[in-house]
């Protein structure tokens, strides 16, 4: 496709997820409450978008994700919790 086809088809739903993290964003700075590690470690993946080259998604993952390769021995929670809770 060209870029012109691929802005026809996905501009429109990139934009309104643009404008949902805008908005996350904004409840969460109104919000009361202790720091939190999922949004510290969103706010650095932010910048991942920008920049040129191609791999944004998986410099995004990888910012996101647990970067260690031996397992615990223990999961402290039940479910995932999309960020990694020893990031930088």
């Amino acid at each position: 496709m060209t870029r012109r086809e691929l802005l026809d088809l996905y501009f429109m739903e990139a934009r309104s997820k643009l404008i949902d993290v805008a908005a996350f964003m904004d409840r969460l700075e109104r919000a009361e409450g202790e720091a939190d590690f999922r949004f510290a470690a969103f706010a650095q993946a932010l910048p991942l978008l920008q920049g040129q080259g191609g791999g944004r998604v998986e410099r995004v993952l990888a910012a996101l994700s647990d970067p260690t390769e031996d397992p615990i021995a223990v999961a402290t929670s039940k479910a995932a919790c999309g960020a990694w809770p020893g990031g930088k």
